[in-house]
């Protein structure tokens, strides 16, 4: 299984920039690379905050650029995209209960994608109907990987501390049910992070635009690290994740 995880894109209308970046440019980067480097890909996921503030405009953008791609794609919601919107230009994408998300087995793994946007807050949820959808996914999985918009743990920053997953607590009670989680996977803080959440691995990921600076204290602020992408890979004693960074010109 070689798995592809992309996030934060902040697309906004063609010709606005973010940050003072090109987010449309930074996609059309990140898709060059993977199918470049990454053409056997067996999955791309792009992991929530596809759109910068919700905007049709946007989403219209990234339906002819995904075109594009070569290996197959599924698509997740974060804090600033708009569910309503997203469905316009990606009318099949939506689940039957209305959410975002989707699983999908590959090579043995059953790969989860969350829906964890909660409308008119900077911090992710999961509901009740969310969760037990979690809980059916994970029943008869022998491993599971979740990938998510919001983190469920804090990693240090207290500016994304404070707007992480609200509800962390009501997760593990599902994930320790089922115990096969090996590893978790997140946006959203626009920074690369590895560590821990009782004992499950996980990796928070940078993004297709701008990142977030490296500061323990203080107000949030935004910085222009390298853009990057991840690649997970299964071996037969596990996975391993790589990061790759791309270069927008």
């Amino acid at each position: 299984m070689k798995l592809v995880i992309v996030c934060d894109l902040h697309l906004a209308t063609p010709g606005e920039r973010v940050h003072g970046l090109d987010p449309l440019a930074g996609l059309d980067a990140c898709i060059d690379a993977i199918n470049r480097e990454q053409p056997d890909a067996d999955l791309v996921v792009f992991a929530g905050d596809l759109a910068n503030d919700g905007e049709l405009a946007a989403y219209a953008a990234l339906a002819r650029r995904i075109d594009t791609l070569m290996p197959p794609h599924r698509f997740m919601m974060g804090n600033h995209d708009d569910r309503a919107a997203f469905l316009t230009a990606f009318p099949d994408t939506a689940a039957d209960d209305g959410f975002i998300h989707s699983s999908a087995d590959l090579d043995g793994t059953r790969l989860i994608l969350l829906d964890t946007l909660w409308p008119g807050h900077v911090a992710g949820t999961l509901c009740d109907a969310r969760l037990a959808w979690l809980d059916r996914q994970l029943s008869g999985a022998r491993d599971a990987l979740l990938v998510m918009h919001h983190p469920p743990h804090a990693i240090g920053i207290e500016s994304l501390d404070e707007c992480r997953l609200s509800n962390p607590d009501a997760l593990l009670r599902v994930l320790d049910r089922h115990g096969n989680v090996r590893h978790i996977f997140a946006g959203h803080v626009h920074r690369l992070s590895h560590g821990s959440w009782h004992g499950i691995p996980c990796t928070t990921l940078r993004g297709t635009n701008h990142q977030t600076a490296l500061k323990f204290s203080g107000p949030h602020e935004v910085s222009f690290e390298q853009q990057a992408y991840a690649i997970v890979v299964a071996t037969e004693d596990g996975f391993t994740v790589h990061v790759q960074d791309f270069f927008v010109r």
